[in-house]
Protein backbone atom coordinates (compact mmCIF):
# COMPACT_ATOMS: atom_id res chain seq x y z
CA UNK A 1 0.00 0.00 0.00
CA UNK A 2 2.92 2.44 0.38
CA UNK A 3 3.89 2.38 -2.75
CA UNK A 4 0.84 3.28 -4.27
CA UNK A 5 0.27 6.22 -2.23
CA UNK A 6 4.25 7.29 -1.29
CA UNK A 7 3.12 10.32 -0.24
CA UNK A 8 0.36 9.24 2.64
CA UNK A 9 -1.20 11.42 4.60
CA UNK A 10 1.14 14.33 4.61
CA UNK A 11 1.72 14.50 0.56
CA UNK A 12 5.22 15.79 1.64
CA UNK A 13 7.78 14.57 0.42
CA UNK A 14 11.84 15.05 0.58
CA UNK A 15 14.43 15.19 -1.77
CA UNK A 16 16.75 13.73 1.03
CA UNK A 17 15.07 11.91 3.99
CA UNK A 18 17.89 12.10 6.04
CA UNK A 19 19.74 15.65 6.52
CA UNK A 20 23.84 16.35 7.30
CA UNK A 21 24.22 18.02 10.32
CA UNK A 22 26.44 20.91 8.73
CA UNK A 23 25.78 23.70 5.64
CA UNK A 24 29.49 22.52 4.40
CA UNK A 25 28.03 18.35 3.98
CA UNK A 26 24.90 19.39 2.43
CA UNK A 27 26.81 21.87 -0.30
CA UNK A 28 28.21 18.32 -1.11
CA UNK A 29 24.96 16.65 -1.55
CA UNK A 30 24.60 18.84 -4.76
CA UNK A 31 20.83 18.03 -4.83
CA UNK A 32 19.21 20.76 -2.46
CA UNK A 33 17.58 20.21 0.78
CA UNK A 34 14.00 20.69 -0.30
CA UNK A 35 10.58 19.63 0.13
CA UNK A 36 7.54 18.82 -2.54
CA UNK A 37 3.79 19.71 -0.43
CA UNK A 38 0.76 19.55 -1.97
CA UNK A 39 -1.26 21.10 0.97
CA UNK A 40 -5.05 20.58 0.37
CA UNK A 41 -4.76 17.37 -1.41
CA UNK A 42 -7.57 15.12 0.21
CA UNK A 43 -7.14 12.18 2.04
CA UNK A 44 -9.70 9.89 4.10
CA UNK A 45 -7.41 9.67 6.92
CA UNK A 46 -7.27 13.04 7.78
CA UNK A 47 -8.83 13.38 11.06
CA UNK A 48 -11.71 16.47 11.23
CA UNK A 49 -10.95 18.57 14.54
CA UNK A 50 -13.77 21.18 15.56
CA UNK A 51 -12.18 23.36 17.56
CA UNK A 52 -9.28 25.66 17.44
CA UNK A 53 -5.65 24.46 17.27
CA UNK A 54 -3.10 25.21 20.27
CA UNK A 55 -0.02 26.64 19.61
CA UNK A 56 2.98 27.52 21.17
CA UNK A 57 3.56 30.18 23.11
CA UNK A 58 7.50 31.07 21.61
CA UNK A 59 7.09 29.84 18.27
CA UNK A 60 3.52 29.56 17.39
CA UNK A 61 4.06 26.14 16.19
CA UNK A 62 0.59 24.32 16.71
CA UNK A 63 0.67 21.27 19.05
CA UNK A 64 0.72 17.79 16.62
CA UNK A 65 1.78 14.19 17.63
CA UNK A 66 5.55 14.45 18.06
CA UNK A 67 5.58 16.92 21.28
CA UNK A 68 6.35 15.43 24.65
CA UNK A 69 3.57 15.79 27.16
CA UNK A 70 3.83 15.23 31.12
CA UNK A 71 0.09 14.06 31.54
CA UNK A 72 0.62 14.63 35.37
CA UNK A 73 1.38 18.45 35.21
CA UNK A 74 -1.06 18.94 32.02
CA UNK A 75 2.30 20.66 30.19
CA UNK A 76 3.51 19.71 26.38
CA UNK A 77 6.49 20.36 25.45
CA UNK A 78 7.05 22.01 21.72
CA UNK A 79 9.75 20.02 19.37
CA UNK A 80 10.66 23.01 17.60
CA UNK A 81 11.34 25.28 20.34
CA UNK A 82 11.40 23.15 23.60
CA UNK A 83 9.07 25.75 25.30
CA UNK A 84 7.07 24.26 27.91
CA UNK A 85 3.44 24.99 27.51
CA UNK A 86 -0.27 24.41 29.65
CA UNK A 87 -2.75 22.78 28.27
CA UNK A 88 -6.10 25.07 28.58
CA UNK A 89 -8.88 23.85 31.05
CA UNK A 90 -10.65 22.24 28.19
CA UNK A 91 -7.79 20.08 27.77
CA UNK A 92 -8.54 18.26 31.44
CA UNK A 93 -9.38 15.52 30.92
CA UNK A 94 -6.37 14.27 28.54
CA UNK A 95 -4.59 11.21 29.68
CA UNK A 96 -2.21 8.66 28.31
CA UNK A 97 -5.44 6.83 27.00
CA UNK A 98 -7.54 9.65 26.04
CA UNK A 99 -5.84 11.86 23.94
CA UNK A 100 -7.52 14.35 21.43
CA UNK A 101 -6.77 13.66 17.52
CA UNK A 102 -3.20 15.61 17.24
CA UNK A 103 -1.67 13.49 19.76
CA UNK A 104 -2.41 10.48 17.68
CA UNK A 105 1.07 8.94 16.81
CA UNK A 106 -0.65 8.33 12.77
CA UNK A 107 -2.17 11.79 12.79
CA UNK A 108 0.67 13.79 11.35
CA UNK A 109 -1.71 15.34 9.52
CA UNK A 110 -5.03 16.90 11.11
CA UNK A 111 -7.50 19.69 9.80
CA UNK A 112 -9.52 21.85 12.09
CA UNK A 113 -12.86 23.45 10.89
CA UNK A 114 -12.16 27.32 12.04
CA UNK A 115 -15.45 28.80 13.17
CA UNK A 116 -16.32 32.20 12.16
CA UNK A 117 -19.52 32.37 10.96
CA UNK A 118 -21.41 36.32 9.49
CA UNK A 119 -24.56 35.42 11.35
CA UNK A 120 -23.53 34.25 15.08
CA UNK A 121 -27.41 32.59 15.67
CA UNK A 122 -26.90 30.20 12.58
CA UNK A 123 -23.76 28.06 12.77
CA UNK A 124 -24.69 26.26 10.04
CA UNK A 125 -24.80 29.67 7.56
CA UNK A 126 -21.84 29.37 4.99
CA UNK A 127 -19.53 32.13 6.28
CA UNK A 128 -18.30 34.47 3.39
CA UNK A 129 -19.97 33.43 -0.31
CA UNK A 130 -17.01 32.96 -3.03
CA UNK A 131 -17.53 35.69 -5.46
CA UNK A 132 -17.25 34.64 -9.63
CA UNK A 133 -16.69 37.71 -11.95
CA UNK A 134 -16.64 36.77 -15.22
CA UNK A 135 -14.87 39.34 -17.31
CA UNK A 136 -16.21 39.05 -21.69
CA UNK A 137 -13.99 40.30 -24.52
CA UNK A 138 -16.91 41.32 -26.97
CA UNK A 139 -13.82 42.18 -30.02
CA UNK A 140 -14.59 38.74 -31.25
CA UNK A 141 -16.52 37.50 -34.45
CA UNK A 142 -19.74 36.39 -33.63
CA UNK A 143 -19.65 32.86 -34.03
CA UNK A 144 -17.11 32.99 -31.10
CA UNK A 145 -18.86 34.96 -29.25
CA UNK A 146 -21.96 32.35 -29.39
CA UNK A 147 -19.55 29.65 -28.04
CA UNK A 148 -18.53 31.63 -24.94
CA UNK A 149 -22.00 32.50 -24.21
CA UNK A 150 -23.08 29.45 -23.88
CA UNK A 151 -19.99 27.81 -21.98
CA UNK A 152 -21.04 30.56 -19.56
CA UNK A 153 -24.75 30.13 -19.01
CA UNK A 154 -23.79 26.42 -18.29
CA UNK A 155 -21.23 27.42 -16.04
CA UNK A 156 -23.30 29.75 -14.19
CA UNK A 157 -26.01 26.60 -13.98
CA UNK A 158 -23.28 24.75 -12.19
CA UNK A 159 -21.98 27.09 -9.76
CA UNK A 160 -22.95 26.38 -6.22
CA UNK A 161 -26.69 28.77 -5.18
CA UNK A 162 -25.16 30.70 -2.53
CA UNK A 163 -22.02 31.79 -4.88
CA UNK A 164 -21.93 35.48 -5.80
CA UNK A 165 -21.78 36.35 -9.58
CA UNK A 166 -20.44 40.10 -11.51
CA UNK A 167 -20.36 41.08 -15.06
CA UNK A 168 -17.89 42.79 -16.66
CA UNK A 169 -17.80 43.51 -20.41
CA UNK A 170 -15.53 44.92 -22.78
CA UNK A 171 -14.20 46.28 -25.88
CA UNK A 172 -13.05 49.69 -26.73
CA UNK A 173 -14.73 50.73 -23.49
CA UNK A 174 -15.39 48.58 -20.21
CA UNK A 175 -18.77 48.15 -19.62
CA UNK A 176 -20.28 46.79 -15.57
CA UNK A 177 -23.57 45.15 -15.36
CA UNK A 178 -25.52 45.91 -12.44
CA UNK A 179 -27.57 42.59 -11.79
CA UNK A 180 -29.55 43.63 -8.82
CA UNK A 181 -32.42 45.26 -10.32
CA UNK A 182 -33.67 43.11 -13.24
CA UNK A 183 -36.85 44.79 -14.66
CA UNK A 184 -34.02 47.14 -17.03
CA UNK A 185 -30.63 46.35 -17.94
CA UNK A 186 -28.44 48.85 -16.57
CA UNK A 187 -24.32 49.30 -17.49
CA UNK A 188 -21.94 51.54 -15.77
CA UNK A 189 -19.47 52.47 -18.04
CA UNK A 190 -15.37 53.02 -18.30
CA UNK A 191 -13.23 54.68 -20.81
CA UNK A 192 -10.69 51.90 -21.89
CA UNK A 193 -7.64 54.20 -22.76
CA UNK A 194 -6.84 55.46 -19.29
CA UNK A 195 -5.45 54.16 -16.41
CA UNK A 196 -8.01 53.91 -13.00
CA UNK A 197 -7.19 53.39 -10.00
CA UNK A 198 -9.67 51.06 -7.56
CA UNK A 199 -10.69 54.04 -5.92
CA UNK A 200 -11.72 56.20 -8.39
CA UNK A 201 -13.91 52.31 -9.53
CA UNK A 202 -15.78 52.71 -6.28
CA UNK A 203 -16.38 56.19 -6.49
CA UNK A 204 -17.71 55.66 -9.90
CA UNK A 205 -19.62 52.65 -8.79
CA UNK A 206 -21.57 54.46 -5.98
CA UNK A 207 -19.34 51.90 -3.67
CA UNK A 208 -16.97 54.43 -2.24
CA UNK A 209 -16.94 55.29 1.58
CA UNK A 210 -19.66 58.44 0.54
CA UNK A 211 -22.17 56.22 -1.63
CA UNK A 212 -22.62 53.06 0.31
CA UNK A 213 -23.64 51.99 3.85
CA UNK A 214 -20.77 51.06 5.69
CA UNK A 215 -19.97 47.37 5.86
CA UNK A 216 -17.85 47.18 9.48
CA UNK A 217 -18.30 43.81 10.73
CA UNK A 218 -21.71 42.38 9.87
CA UNK A 219 -24.94 44.69 9.07
CA UNK A 220 -28.53 43.75 8.79
CA UNK A 221 -28.06 40.46 7.16
CA UNK A 222 -31.13 39.24 4.66
CA UNK A 223 -32.76 36.18 4.66
CA UNK A 224 -30.53 34.56 2.29
CA UNK A 225 -27.67 35.57 4.01
CA UNK A 226 -26.26 38.49 2.24
CA UNK A 227 -25.88 42.24 3.40
CA UNK A 228 -27.77 44.59 2.08
CA UNK A 229 -24.75 47.13 0.89
CA UNK A 230 -24.55 48.72 -2.27
CA UNK A 231 -22.02 45.78 -3.89
CA UNK A 232 -25.42 44.05 -4.15
CA UNK A 233 -26.13 45.50 -7.03
CA UNK A 234 -23.18 44.04 -9.33
CA UNK A 235 -22.39 40.83 -7.42
CA UNK A 236 -25.70 38.71 -7.12
CA UNK A 237 -26.13 35.00 -5.58
CA UNK A 238 -26.44 32.88 -8.69
CA UNK A 239 -29.40 31.39 -7.92
CA UNK A 240 -31.21 34.87 -7.84
CA UNK A 241 -29.74 36.03 -10.99
CA UNK A 242 -29.37 32.94 -13.32
CA UNK A 243 -32.14 34.43 -15.32
CA UNK A 244 -31.26 37.93 -15.63
CA UNK A 245 -27.42 36.83 -16.33
CA UNK A 246 -29.18 34.72 -19.35
CA UNK A 247 -30.90 37.65 -20.59
CA UNK A 248 -28.28 39.68 -21.03
CA UNK A 249 -26.24 37.26 -22.61
CA UNK A 250 -28.68 36.61 -24.98
CA UNK A 251 -28.87 40.46 -25.66
CA UNK A 252 -25.10 41.42 -25.42
CA UNK A 253 -23.67 41.94 -29.16
CA UNK A 254 -20.08 42.22 -30.37
CA UNK A 255 -18.35 45.25 -29.65
CA UNK A 256 -20.24 48.10 -32.18
CA UNK A 257 -17.21 50.63 -32.38
CA UNK A 258 -15.79 50.63 -35.65
CA UNK A 259 -12.48 49.27 -36.73
CA UNK A 260 -10.17 50.67 -38.96
CA UNK A 261 -8.95 48.76 -42.15
CA UNK A 262 -5.99 47.48 -41.59
CA UNK A 263 -6.20 47.43 -38.18
CA UNK A 264 -7.06 45.45 -34.48
CA UNK A 265 -10.15 45.63 -33.29
CA UNK A 266 -9.57 48.42 -29.85
CA UNK A 267 -8.90 46.06 -26.68
CA UNK A 268 -8.92 47.07 -23.35
CA UNK A 269 -8.07 44.23 -21.43
CA UNK A 270 -5.72 46.03 -18.74
CA UNK A 271 -8.63 48.35 -17.32
CA UNK A 272 -11.23 45.59 -17.55
CA UNK A 273 -9.49 43.68 -14.98
CA UNK A 274 -8.80 46.72 -13.47
CA UNK A 275 -11.59 47.31 -12.93
CA UNK A 276 -13.03 43.67 -12.07
CA UNK A 277 -10.28 44.36 -9.10
CA UNK A 278 -11.94 47.28 -7.87
CA UNK A 279 -15.41 45.91 -7.75
CA UNK A 280 -14.34 43.22 -5.74
CA UNK A 281 -12.49 45.93 -3.29
CA UNK A 282 -15.90 46.85 -1.99
CA UNK A 283 -16.10 43.11 -0.78
CA UNK A 284 -16.08 42.08 3.08
CA UNK A 285 -12.83 41.31 3.78
CA UNK A 286 -12.00 37.70 3.68
CA UNK A 287 -14.08 36.87 0.79
CA UNK A 288 -12.49 33.92 -1.79
CA UNK A 289 -13.11 35.50 -5.21
CA UNK A 290 -12.08 34.98 -9.02
CA UNK A 291 -11.79 37.17 -11.56
CA UNK A 292 -12.12 35.03 -15.01
CA UNK A 293 -11.73 36.33 -18.12
CA UNK A 294 -12.53 35.32 -21.32
CA UNK A 295 -10.12 36.73 -23.80
CA UNK A 296 -10.05 36.53 -27.41
CA UNK A 297 -7.04 39.16 -28.80
CA UNK A 298 -4.43 41.32 -27.94
CA UNK A 299 -4.78 44.13 -25.68
CA UNK A 300 -4.80 47.24 -28.10
CA UNK A 301 -5.84 50.26 -25.94
CA UNK A 302 -4.72 51.40 -22.52
CA UNK A 303 -2.56 50.06 -19.93
CA UNK A 304 -1.50 46.51 -20.62
CA UNK A 305 -1.36 47.12 -24.10
CA UNK A 306 1.06 44.33 -26.03
CA UNK A 307 0.78 45.74 -29.79
CA UNK A 308 -0.46 48.89 -31.41
CA UNK A 309 -3.45 48.72 -33.28
CA UNK A 310 -1.90 49.05 -36.65
CA UNK A 311 -1.89 45.60 -38.09
CA UNK A 312 1.58 46.23 -40.05
CA UNK A 313 2.93 45.97 -36.84
CA UNK A 314 3.37 42.25 -36.05
CA UNK A 315 3.30 41.01 -31.99
CA UNK A 316 6.29 40.27 -30.15
CA UNK A 317 8.16 37.40 -30.34
CA UNK A 318 10.47 36.02 -28.41
CA UNK A 319 13.09 37.10 -30.63
CA UNK A 320 12.14 40.71 -29.67
CA UNK A 321 11.81 39.74 -26.18
CA UNK A 322 15.67 38.76 -26.12
CA UNK A 323 16.73 41.73 -27.95
CA UNK A 324 14.69 44.33 -26.01
CA UNK A 325 12.96 44.95 -29.08
CA UNK A 326 9.17 44.96 -27.69
CA UNK A 327 8.66 48.73 -26.95
CA UNK A 328 5.11 47.61 -24.98
CA UNK A 329 6.17 44.74 -22.65
CA UNK A 330 8.32 46.28 -19.75
CA UNK A 331 5.49 48.96 -19.33
CA UNK A 332 2.93 46.10 -19.54
CA UNK A 333 4.36 43.71 -16.92
CA UNK A 334 4.36 46.63 -14.31
CA UNK A 335 0.98 47.03 -14.92
CA UNK A 336 0.27 43.73 -14.15
CA UNK A 337 2.43 43.83 -11.31
CA UNK A 338 0.45 46.45 -9.52
CA UNK A 339 -2.95 44.59 -10.30
CA UNK A 340 -0.59 41.14 -8.93
CA UNK A 341 -0.06 43.18 -5.92
CA UNK A 342 -3.95 44.47 -5.43
CA UNK A 343 -4.86 41.35 -6.12
CA UNK A 344 -2.76 39.11 -3.71
CA UNK A 345 -4.07 42.29 -0.77
CA UNK A 346 -7.37 41.41 -1.19
CA UNK A 347 -6.80 37.80 -1.50
CA UNK A 348 -8.53 37.87 -4.99
CA UNK A 349 -7.65 35.12 -8.01
CA UNK A 350 -7.13 35.83 -12.05
CA UNK A 351 -8.21 33.21 -13.93
CA UNK A 352 -7.10 33.65 -17.77
CA UNK A 353 -9.21 31.52 -20.82
CA UNK A 354 -7.83 32.69 -24.05
CA UNK A 355 -9.05 31.80 -27.24
CA UNK A 356 -7.17 33.37 -30.46
CA UNK A 357 -4.94 32.43 -33.21
CA UNK A 358 -3.12 35.08 -32.34
CA UNK A 359 -1.01 35.78 -29.31
CA UNK A 360 -3.26 37.83 -26.31
CA UNK A 361 -0.16 38.78 -23.99
CA UNK A 362 -0.21 36.04 -21.56
CA UNK A 363 3.82 36.98 -21.24
CA UNK A 364 2.79 40.42 -19.75
CA UNK A 365 -0.31 38.99 -17.59
CA UNK A 366 1.38 36.13 -16.35
CA UNK A 367 2.84 37.93 -12.89
CA UNK A 368 -1.12 38.09 -11.80
CA UNK A 369 -1.75 34.85 -12.71
CA UNK A 370 0.73 33.09 -11.15
CA UNK A 371 1.15 35.43 -7.60
CA UNK A 372 -3.12 34.73 -7.21
CA UNK A 373 -2.66 31.10 -7.96
CA UNK A 374 -5.18 31.19 -10.96
CA UNK A 375 -5.74 29.11 -14.22
CA UNK A 376 -4.51 29.74 -17.96
CA UNK A 377 -6.10 27.93 -20.80
CA UNK A 378 -5.14 28.80 -23.96
CA UNK A 379 -7.39 27.46 -27.10
CA UNK A 380 -7.30 27.95 -30.78
CA UNK A 381 -11.86 28.53 -30.14
CA UNK A 382 -13.87 29.16 -27.44
CA UNK A 383 -15.56 26.27 -29.49
CA UNK A 384 -12.76 23.77 -29.16
CA UNK A 385 -13.16 21.39 -26.53
CA UNK A 386 -10.12 22.57 -25.19
CA UNK A 387 -11.74 25.24 -23.72
CA UNK A 388 -15.17 23.81 -23.39
CA UNK A 389 -14.22 21.13 -21.11
CA UNK A 390 -11.82 23.02 -18.88
CA UNK A 391 -13.93 25.52 -18.39
CA UNK A 392 -16.90 23.04 -17.25
CA UNK A 393 -14.04 21.76 -15.24
CA UNK A 394 -13.65 24.94 -13.36
CA UNK A 395 -17.11 24.86 -11.67
CA UNK A 396 -18.41 21.45 -12.15
CA UNK A 397 -18.70 18.97 -8.89
CA UNK A 398 -17.77 15.87 -8.37
CA UNK A 399 -15.04 13.19 -8.12
CA UNK A 400 -13.36 15.33 -11.04
CA UNK A 401 -14.16 18.46 -9.28
CA UNK A 402 -10.63 20.55 -9.20
CA UNK A 403 -11.97 21.94 -5.41
CA UNK A 404 -11.06 25.65 -6.12
CA UNK A 405 -10.39 27.08 -2.71
CA UNK A 406 -9.85 30.39 -1.61
CA UNK A 407 -7.71 33.04 0.25
CA UNK A 408 -5.13 30.30 1.19
CA UNK A 409 -2.14 31.20 3.52
CA UNK A 410 0.78 28.85 4.28
CA UNK A 411 3.43 28.78 7.15
CA UNK A 412 6.19 26.83 8.05
CA UNK A 413 7.83 26.21 11.69
CA UNK A 414 11.18 24.42 11.51
CA UNK A 415 13.42 23.21 14.07
CA UNK A 416 16.51 25.40 14.78
CA UNK A 417 19.24 25.55 12.47
CA UNK A 418 16.78 25.05 9.36
CA UNK A 419 16.05 28.35 6.81
CA UNK A 420 13.77 28.55 4.38
CA UNK A 421 15.16 30.06 1.48
CA UNK A 422 11.92 30.71 -0.67
CA UNK A 423 9.08 28.42 -2.39
CA UNK A 424 8.61 27.76 -5.76
CA UNK A 425 5.07 27.48 -7.15
CA UNK A 426 1.69 30.10 -6.99
CA UNK A 427 1.96 31.85 -3.93
CA UNK A 428 3.21 35.44 -2.58
CA UNK A 429 5.64 36.25 0.07
CA UNK A 430 4.15 37.84 3.11
CA UNK A 431 7.66 39.43 3.71
CA UNK A 432 7.22 37.81 7.23
CA UNK A 433 10.69 37.78 8.77
CA UNK A 434 12.35 35.18 11.74
CA UNK A 435 15.27 33.53 12.97
CA UNK A 436 14.02 30.61 9.70
CA UNK A 437 14.34 32.91 7.13
CA UNK A 438 17.67 32.18 4.86
CA UNK A 439 19.87 35.20 3.37
CA UNK A 440 20.14 33.30 -0.27
CA UNK A 441 16.25 33.66 -1.57
CA UNK A 442 14.92 31.12 -4.70
CA UNK A 443 11.22 31.70 -5.63
CA UNK A 444 9.24 33.53 -3.28
CA UNK A 445 11.57 33.79 -0.13
CA UNK A 446 12.39 36.45 2.99
CA UNK A 447 9.48 34.78 4.68
CA UNK A 448 7.89 31.71 6.64
CA UNK A 449 4.54 33.00 5.26
CA UNK A 450 3.18 32.63 1.98
CA UNK A 451 -0.27 34.13 0.39
CA UNK A 452 -1.94 31.45 -1.77
CA UNK A 453 -4.93 33.52 -3.63
CA UNK A 454 -6.38 30.48 -5.14
CA UNK A 455 -5.51 26.95 -4.23
CA UNK A 456 -6.71 23.22 -5.31
CA UNK A 457 -6.91 19.81 -4.29
CA UNK A 458 -3.51 19.53 -7.04
CA UNK A 459 -1.38 22.31 -6.09
CA UNK A 460 1.81 21.75 -4.88
CA UNK A 461 4.79 23.67 -3.90
CA UNK A 462 8.58 23.09 -3.75
CA UNK A 463 10.22 24.36 0.06
CA UNK A 464 13.96 25.02 -0.85
CA UNK A 465 15.58 24.87 2.72
CA UNK A 466 19.13 25.67 3.92
CA UNK A 467 21.47 24.86 7.37
CA UNK A 468 23.00 27.56 9.19
CA UNK A 469 25.12 25.79 10.93
CA UNK A 470 28.61 25.39 10.00
CA UNK A 471 29.43 22.72 12.24
CA UNK A 472 28.36 19.65 13.98
CA UNK A 473 26.01 20.51 17.29
CA UNK A 474 27.21 19.17 20.36
CA UNK A 475 23.89 19.15 22.14
CA UNK A 476 23.62 14.69 22.93
CA UNK A 477 20.93 12.48 23.23
CA UNK A 478 18.27 11.53 20.98
CA UNK A 479 16.40 14.38 21.45
CA UNK A 480 18.49 16.14 19.10
CA UNK A 481 18.92 13.57 16.18
CA UNK A 482 15.72 14.00 14.96
CA UNK A 483 14.27 17.85 13.22
CA UNK A 484 10.80 18.85 12.87
CA UNK A 485 9.21 20.83 9.98
CA UNK A 486 5.62 21.83 10.13
CA UNK A 487 3.36 22.74 7.58
CA UNK A 488 0.17 24.98 8.28
CA UNK A 489 -1.98 25.92 5.37
CA UNK A 490 -5.71 28.02 6.08
CA UNK A 491 -7.82 28.32 3.46
CA UNK A 492 -11.40 28.87 2.63
CA UNK A 493 -13.45 26.00 0.97
CA UNK A 494 -15.77 26.04 -1.90
CA UNK A 495 -18.56 26.56 0.65
CA UNK A 496 -16.65 29.43 2.50
CA UNK A 497 -15.68 27.58 5.72
CA UNK A 498 -12.46 28.55 6.84
CA UNK A 499 -10.08 25.33 7.17
CA UNK A 500 -6.60 24.57 9.16
CA UNK A 501 -5.02 22.09 7.52
CA UNK A 502 -1.47 21.13 10.14
CA UNK A 503 0.90 18.81 8.72
CA UNK A 504 4.46 18.07 10.84
CA UNK A 505 6.71 15.48 9.99
CA UNK A 506 10.22 14.30 11.32
CA UNK A 507 13.24 13.36 10.19
CA UNK A 508 16.78 12.47 10.57
CA UNK A 509 20.41 14.43 11.27
CA UNK A 510 23.05 12.11 9.97
CA UNK A 511 26.79 12.48 10.29
CA UNK A 512 27.78 12.63 6.74
CA UNK A 513 31.38 12.92 7.35
CA UNK A 514 31.21 9.35 9.48
CA UNK A 515 28.55 7.77 6.65
CA UNK A 516 27.69 8.58 3.78
CA UNK A 517 25.57 5.03 3.32
CA UNK A 518 22.98 6.20 5.34
CA UNK A 519 22.69 9.48 3.70
CA UNK A 520 22.28 8.14 0.15
CA UNK A 521 19.67 5.88 1.35
CA UNK A 522 16.90 8.42 2.24
CA UNK A 523 17.67 10.36 -0.57
CA UNK A 524 14.04 9.92 -3.36
CA UNK A 525 14.98 10.28 -6.68
CA UNK A 526 11.29 11.15 -7.71
CA UNK A 527 11.04 14.39 -6.15
CA UNK A 528 14.51 15.21 -6.99
CA UNK A 529 14.02 14.87 -10.78
CA UNK A 530 10.74 17.27 -9.53
CA UNK A 531 12.64 19.81 -7.63
CA UNK A 532 15.28 20.21 -10.06
CA UNK A 533 13.31 21.00 -12.88
CA UNK A 534 11.18 23.33 -11.06
CA UNK A 535 14.61 25.22 -10.10
CA UNK A 536 15.40 25.16 -13.53
CA UNK A 537 12.19 26.08 -15.27
CA UNK A 538 12.74 29.08 -12.62
CA UNK A 539 16.01 30.24 -13.67
CA UNK A 540 15.46 30.25 -17.22
CA UNK A 541 12.50 32.48 -16.04
CA UNK A 542 14.52 35.03 -14.05
CA UNK A 543 17.95 34.99 -14.86
CA UNK A 544 19.67 36.39 -18.16
CA UNK A 545 20.63 33.94 -20.65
Amino acid sequence: MANMDPEGIDAVRMTWNVWPRTKVEASKCVIPLAASIAPIRPHTDIPMLPYAPLRCKTCSAVLNAFARVDFMAKIWICPFCYQRNHFPPHYAMISETNLPGELYPQYTTVQYALQSFPDPNNSNAPQLPPVFVFVLDTCMIEEELEFVKSAMKQAIGLLPEHALVGFVSFGTQVQVHELGFSDMSKVYVFRGSKEISKEQVLEQLGLGSAGRRPTVGYPKVLQNGYTNTGVNRFLLPASDCEYTLDTLLDELQTDQWPVQAGHRASRCTGVALSVSAGLLAACLPGTGARIIALVGGPCTEGPGTIVSKDLSEPVRSHKDLDKDAAPYFKKAVKFYDSLAKQLVSQGHVLDLFASALDQVGVAEMKVAVERTGGLVVLAESFGHSVFKDSFKRVFEDGEHSLGLCFNGMLEINCSKDIKIQGVIGPCTSLEKKGPNVADTVIGEGNTTAWKMCGLNKSTSFTVLFDLSSTERSNVPGAANSQFYLQFLTSYQDPEGKTMLRVTTVTRQWVDSTVSSEELLRGFDQETAAVVMARITSLKMETEVN
